[in-house]
């Protein structure tokens, strides 16, 4: 069975990526949706072309893998496209966040993708793609965004060296990095984005739309919009001192 798995798939990126895939990918008999919200789950069924099984479940909880282990032995999967979306952010001073929260953030973003990595690494093949969300956050330390900021740095390294170890499979890896995205991700992090953030929002179907294409090239990376390429690019020569301190004043609220 030929299959896409989707993390994150009731909502923003997560939502267009199982949206568009079957678009592009014509000979794939399902799509499996993983997400804790299970009656978005079954509205994306009227929006897909294909059949879509429901992984509804908590990522952070071992059962979920369980279910799709299964799944994967017994469908025989050959699959096609891993998809790791799921993930949350908290805006605001290291101190001030709660503890649990923060841990979460680094449980979902990070313990989350890697473990789901693995468990599909024997059911890619040649020609298969993993697409790993990551975002720009990843290419400097962020006062008042820190855990978010280093649990993508995490995404978008692991990405890339999986890359590298997978070309002799045939697999190709893309982390994408996306800026502000027009999301309901602002309302889970319980905090004001600055004015600079929210006037580079864009929308999550241009993303996806984005990240697909760099996906079928070939790239290790898949970045949306002229000044988040800008962002990826000045990151490089920038002291880690004075980039700090830069994203420090566009994280401050209003």
């Amino acid at each position: 069975m030929r299959i896409a798995i989707v993390t994150g798939a009731s909502s923003g990126i997560g939502r267009e990526f199982a949206k568009q895939i079957p678009k592009i990918y014509k000979q794939l008999d399902e799509l499996w949706a993983v997400s804790r919200n299970t009656l978005k789950l079954e509205a994306l069924k009227k929006e897909v072309s294909i059949p879509i099984r429901i992984f509804d479940g908590d990522m952070q909880r071992d059962y979920i893998y369980e279910r799709i282990t299964k799944e994967l032995e017994r469908q025989k999967a050959d699959i096609r496209m891993l998809v790791n979306c799921a993930g949350y952010g908290k805006i605001g001073a290291f101190e001030s966040l709660d503890t649990e929260e923060q841990l979460g953030m680094i449980n979902l973003n990070c313990r989350a993708l890697t473990k789901l990595t693995k468990i599909c690494l024997p059911y890619l093949f040649k020609g298969s793609r993993i697409i790993q969300i990551a975002s720009a956050a990843a290419f400097a330390p962020q006062p008042g965004f820190a855990v978010y900021a280093a649990t993508k740095s995490y995404v978008y390294s692991f990405s890339l060296a999986l890359g590298w170890e997978l070309r002799e499979r045939g697999i190709l890896v893309t982390a994408v990095c996306p800026g502000p995205v027009d999301t309901a991700f602002f309302d889970r992090a319980e905090g004001e984005a600055g004015s600079t953030k929210e006037a580079l929002r864009v929308r999550p179907e241009d993303v996806a739309e984005k990240a697909l294409a760099d996906s079928r090239k070939g790239k290790a990376v898949s970045v949306y919009g002229i000044p988040i390429k800008a962002a990826r690019a000045a990151a490089k020569f920038v002291p880690e001192d004075f980039a700090a301190m830069i994203m420090q004043m566009i994280n401050k609220r209003g």
